[in-house]
């Protein structure tokens, strides 16, 4: 299966409002507080280094090209067309390929392996934007993208996010001038029980080799200048343990 046509409609109307400027989209939020930080975290438990880093979701390639200097080889890919072309723009020195994938879609993540072989795949905060239906094909192209060598690094907001979450969107002055184009554009953060992931790479045939949290730093910050930072949870997953 593939995402819903009503899915993809909506990421490519959220891209293309978005400006070029930097840390413009609500999750856009440094690499060193970000990938840098996850990076330490997942680095140590891939079974192979060399192996390409698939950063899936990649949006407009701000964590990517962070990747790209310190793997071998780091491709970008995201359901968006329009998010491809903000990478690709942002990248002028040619850091990272970005490319349109949906990773849902078994022939295209089928595919991409043939290309590109085993490959570890880095991927934040998508699994809980998609559609409910969509989640375990989701999660099954990944196993299909990381074969026999590759691991993934999955990190979503945990289920406590969604207090924060719905505070931000119901205060007094609104939500943030940066997640207000999430909800307006139809893709607010949808609920995945902490639970259900396990349970989604179980059905896929992965195990779990590590799990843990971190907070999830966002660009928007509270009346009182903090960072809005979300709770979220990682775990690194392969083949085998």
């Amino acid at each position: 299966m593939s995402v819903t046509s009503r899915y993809r409609e909506a990421w490519e109307g959220f891209w293309r409002e978005v400006p070029d400027t930097p840390a413009a989209v609500f999750w856009d939020s440094e690499p060193p507080l970000t990938s840098g930080v996850h990076i330490a975290v997942f680095e140590p438990m891939l079974t192979d280094h060399d192996l390409p880093l698939v950063d899936l979701g990649c949006g407009n390639g701000t964590q990517t090209r962070f990747l790209a200097d310190r793997f071998p080889r780091v491709v970008g890919a995201d359901l968006s067309v329009a998010a491809v072309e903000h990478a690709r723009r942002a990248d002028p020195g040619g850091l990272a390929p970005y490319r349109v994938l949906d990773a849902a879609d078994k022939d295209e993540a089928e595919a991409l392996h043939t290309e590109l072989g085993d490959v570890n795949v880095y991927m934040r905060g998508v699994l809980h934007q998609c559609e409910p239906d969509d989640r375990q094909a989701l999660v099954d192209g990944i196993a299909t993208l990381l074969g026999e060598r590759g691991r993934v690094f999955l990190v979503e907001l945990a289920e406590e996010a969604g207090t924060v979450l719905r505070e931000l969107a119901q205060s007094a002055e609104g939500p943030p001038p940066k997640l207000a184009p999430v909800f307006r554009h139809g893709i607010a953060p949808g609920a995945v029980a902490d639970a259900a992931i396990p349970v989604y790479l179980g059905v896929a045939g992965l195990t779990i080799v590590s799990s843990g949290e971190l907070p999830l730093v966002t660009t928007e910050y509270r009346p009182d200048g903090t960072r809005i930072e979300l709770p979220s949870r990682w775990v690194v997953a392969g083949r085998s343990g």
